[in-house]
């Protein structure tokens, strides 16, 4: 394990034993001396350990050679043009890249694809044991093959070949994912025409599926009628009335915050309609959209986040209590996107939770949502 690496975990414990302590606030008073002491110790590590390391591995950073730099470009553009849809990810099967043979195979965007688990793209039977061959390569175990199959393609079998790739400054252990459709490991006819002269008896449909996916057709198809409907000019009741659409129906929980030349600015929260909501509905709305991470980070950036079981439960803030947003609402997953301009600006973002034990956002939902964002920024653009 390199210095880095070892830097990284220590962060990463630290982080984690702070989240530890803040959580602890509501200890009673008589309990809560021994927290001090803990958080005053937590803060001499990070003072006389953390950051002296810190400055010495930013002292230590490469600067490289052209060639250096004309070489890892190569390789760059080798990946991106390689013919074979390839994908490197890590041991949780997070995308770290994809190339375009990649993003042609899975019909995801590889912007959207990074950052997010490749067992999303996955039917949910084949995402455990891909998990847990990936986890495997990434230890050390030696390379590997299954066969999987893609949501967007669930009766055409793809052959997923692993192998361990150490890339220099990764912070953990990278598997190089080669995807190969149409190989389930069995024998394949030879010689033209063979295939077309085996008969092959298609599975039945997944009617689950169509009907998931009619779901999102027809979703997409309430939404534009929405906002053809709408008068040019008033943004913030095509935003409203964008809300309303997916309220209930798609997400329990929307919310919508304006960016502009004014800063960030919540213009609708619809949370679930029961009483006992009432209060954290009202929490939220008189939340500062600028003090929510997750929030500023999407207009900041204008990249969409999608997380399931959200590690950081105070990426969407604190209520006046100081108890974590996404705690209390009970949030299971969540979208949250960037409502763009046409110069890359940022004209809001529209945030989607969905609780307790409604299934999570899946990967085709997370796209029919970046789809229908885009449709409410350029009704939101449209001149009075």
């Amino acid at each position: 394990m390199t210095q880095t690496d070892e830097f990284g975990e220590d962060l990463a414990d630290f982080v984690r034993r702070v989240g530890e302590l803040r959580s602890a606030r509501a200890l009673p008073p008589g309990e809560q001396r021994g927290v001090l002491d803990a958080a005053l110790f937590e803060l001499q590590h990070a003072a006389e350990t953390l950051w002296p390391r810190y400055e010495r591995l930013a002292a230590r950073a490469p600067g490289g050679t052209s060639a250096d730099r004309r070489e890892r470009q190569l390789l760059r553009t080798l990946f991106q043009r390689l013919p074979l849809p390839v994908a490197l990810v890590d041991r949780d099967t997070v995308v770290r890249r994809m190339n375009f043979a990649a993003t042609g195979l899975t019909a995801v965007r590889a912007g959207y694809a990074t950052g997010r688990p490749l067992t999303g793209l996955l039917i949910s039977g084949d995402r455990a044991p891909f998990r847990s061959q990936v986890a495997a390569t990434a230890r050390g175990e030696g390379g590997r093959s299954l066969s999987v199959r893609l949501q967007q393609r669930p009766h055409e079998p793809v052959r997923a070949t692993l192998v361990a790739l150490p890339v220099p400054g990764e912070p953990q252990p990278t598997v190089l994912v080669v995807l190969q459709p149409g190989v389930d490991g069995a024998a394949q006819p030879a010689g033209p025409g063979a295939g077309a002269a085996v008969g092959r008896r298609l599975p039945p449909p997944d009617l689950a599926e169509a009907t998931q996916r009619a779901g999102m057709l027809d979703l997409v198809d309430t939404m534009a009628a929405t906002l053809l409907g709408r008068a040019p000019g008033d943004a913030d009741g095509v935003l409203r009335a964008a809300a309303g659409v997916l309220h209930g129906r798609f997400a329990d929980w929307v919310i919508a915050d304006t960016a502009g030349a004014r800063p960030l600015r919540r213009a609708v929260v619809l949370g679930p309609p029961d009483a006992a909501a009432r209060p954290l509905v009202a929490a939220v709305a008189e939340q500062d959209p600028a003090a929510c991470p997750l929030v500023a980070e999407v207009a900041r950036g204008g990249s969409a986040s999608f997380q399931v079981r959200p590690e950081d439960t105070r990426a969407f803030g604190e209520d006046a209590s100081g108890a974590a947003v996404l705690v209390r609402a009970e949030v299971s997953s969540l979208l949250c996107l960037p409502l763009l301009r046409d110069d890359k600006g940022v004209l809001g973002v529209l945030t989607l939770f969905r609780t307790g034990a409604r299934r999570a956002f899946s990967m085709a939902e997370g796209q029919a949502a970046d789809v229908m964002s885009r449709h409410v920024a350029l009704a939101m653009r449209r001149p009075a």
